[in-house]
């Protein structure tokens, strides 16, 4: 039921109505792919807690009646694309909903939102974090950016952490059962650099500094790696994608003085001229 020769991203995390991060940035960025975008929430937010204030709804509980459904409607997915997650119990039914839609052929994308700078947001216990560990394995690619790397790994995090640190740490996740590893937002000086790690070799792409540090750029650098590889991309040539969309909506969102935690300006990028 409901096949058809579109392909389709089941895109799995919270829903927060301002702030540009999340499902509000997945949802055009899938669809300017072609690609039907399909929203399971974890958590609805007005917006996100970057904010003095915000409302917040769990999910959890939801999750559920959606995978139910949409069990009872007999879909398959071409990708399966996870993001933030509340708690483990979250991260469990996110497991389960892979063991039901993941097909032979879906590519299973893994965003382990966890933390930055060093710390872990609030909601990741460590028996979330164990959960993690067990999806990240599951993974055909997972996106950590440093923190979550270090964390993963049950490496003590250091800002001046070398290259073949960040390899070494790498493969370890792989050897864990990762595919391919995508250590993201690696700064140095003015430099950006993105590590891909699988198997057969690794690679860094790099772009240089954009202005100030943005909310929600690890969900429009994933949202365009899911995206693309479920498109039959190259996982280089998915992440090159994503690091030229971030580096130019950074320089558009400082021409337009877009607030920080507004996140960054990707829709002047991705409007298509229909008219």
């Amino acid at each position: 039921m409901y096949k058809g020769k579109q392909k389709k991203l089941a895109v799995i995390n919270d829903f927060s109505g301002f702030g540009r991060c999340s499902l509000t940035v997945s949802l055009p960025i899938v669809s300017s792919f072609g690609i039907q975008c399909c929203c399971l929430p974890t958590a609805i937010f007005s917006n996100h807690t970057a904010y003095e204030s915000y409302f917040f709804d769990d999910y959890t509980d939801k999750m559920q009646e959606f995978t139910k459904n949409w069990e009872l409607l007999e879909l398959g997915f071409d990708g399966i694309y996870s993001g933030f997650l509340g708690s483990a119990k979250q991260v469990d039914i996110v497991i389960n909903f892979i063991s039901r839609f993941k097909g032979e052929n879906t590519r299973l994308i893994v965003d382990p939102v966890m933390g930055d700078n060093g710390v872990l947001y609030s909601t990741c216990t460590d028996e979330m974090r164990k959960e993690l560990k067990k999806l990240a394995a599951l993974a055909d690619i997972v996106t950590p950016n440093l923190t979550e790397l270090c964390f993963l790994t049950d490496t003590p995090y250091s800002r001046d952490l070398s290259r073949d640190q960040i390899i070494k740490m790498a493969a370890q996740l792989c050897g864990n059962g990762s595919k391919n590893v995508v250590v993201t937002g690696i700064s140095k000086d003015n430099v950006i650099s993105n590590l891909i790690y699988s198997g057969e070799g690794y690679c860094f792409v790099s772009s240089l500094k954009q202005g100030i540090e943005r909310a929600g750029t690890g969900d429009v650098f994933s949202s365009v790696v899911a995206a693309a590889v479920v498109n039959g991309e190259t996982l280089r040539d998915a992440v090159l994608k994503a690091v030229r969309l971030i580096e130019k909506a950074g320089r558009i969102s400082d021409e337009l003085e877009i607030p920080p935690e507004n996140g960054i300006c990707f829709e002047k990028l991705i409007k298509l001229d229909l008219y």
